[in-house]
């Protein structure tokens, strides 16, 4: 029995709610259960020197927990002057899952940032954050389009994340905070909305895991995309 109830193949109850803030291009609040994500996406018509003249534009992300997300409060990672090394690779990993389902050549010489800020955090928030994150980008870029800016759709597929695990022997999906933490197994898959895999990250908390359970894990990841694309292409429609 898992600590909330659910059966082992059932998602926490998942809300993306668009337009939250005022100023940015694209913005959604995400909420997968008890984790919630505020994301937003930012429109600048530059891009780092590294593309300059070379026709590509890039999509880059930055992530950060407030300071009560959690149960007891974490110092700011401003207040100590340079940020964990979670945070650096849970950003990259949002980065580089999001340009997955984007034409830099068709976006131009132009960079949208995605700024994920975990509210409340109850597992999963990199997951959350990849998925809202997608919807802000979808947001943004159907501003530039709307305005003329671009001419074709740079989007190329859904991009939604989604963790499973082995709990109490048993492989389970979308972990919340109390499962993460005593799993023997724990994986986070980011997937198209066609089905793709962008990155699969997996490591044995506890004993190692088979082929045969690793299979169980990837067939409870594709069902549990499928259920955050929907809730994305709702979203934003």
């Amino acid at each position: 029995m898992r600590p909330s109830g659910r059966n082992l193949d059932e998602m926490r109850e998942i809300v993306i709610e668009t337009g939250v803030t005022r100023h940015a291009e694209g913005s959604c609040m995400i909420r997968c259960g008890g984790t919630h994500v505020l994301c937003t996406a930012t429109l600048e018509e530059r891009v780092p020197p590294f593309l300059k003249n070379s026709g590509l534009g890039w999509v880059t992300a930055e992530y950060g927990m407030l300071p009560r997300a959690t149960h007891t409060r974490m110092r700011r990672e401003a207040a100590s002057g340079k940020q964990s090394g979670r945070t650096q690779e849970i950003q990259r990993l949002i980065g580089r899952s999001l340009r997955a389902g984007v034409d830099r050549s068709a976006l131009g010489e132009r960079q949208i940032t995605i700024d994920c800020d975990v509210i409340q955090a109850d597992g999963g928030t990199r997951c959350a954050s990849i998925t809202g994150g997608w919807v802000a980008l979808r947001l943004a870029v159907n501003k530039l389009m709307k305005a003329g800016d671009i001419t074709s759709d740079p989007i190329t597929d859904h991009i939604a994340a989604v963790s499973c695990g082995i709990y109490a022997g048993q492989p389970v999906l979308d972990l919340d905070y109390l499962e993460d933490s005593e799993a023997g197994t724990d994986s986070n898959f980011v997937m198209t909305g066609a089905g793709a895999l962008v990155e699969v990250q997996a490591s044995a908390e506890g004993s190692a895991f088979s082929r045969g359970q690793f299979d169980e894990m990837y067939g409870l990841a594709e069902q549990g995309i499928a259920a955050l694309v929907a809730a994305q292409k709702a979203a934003t429609s």
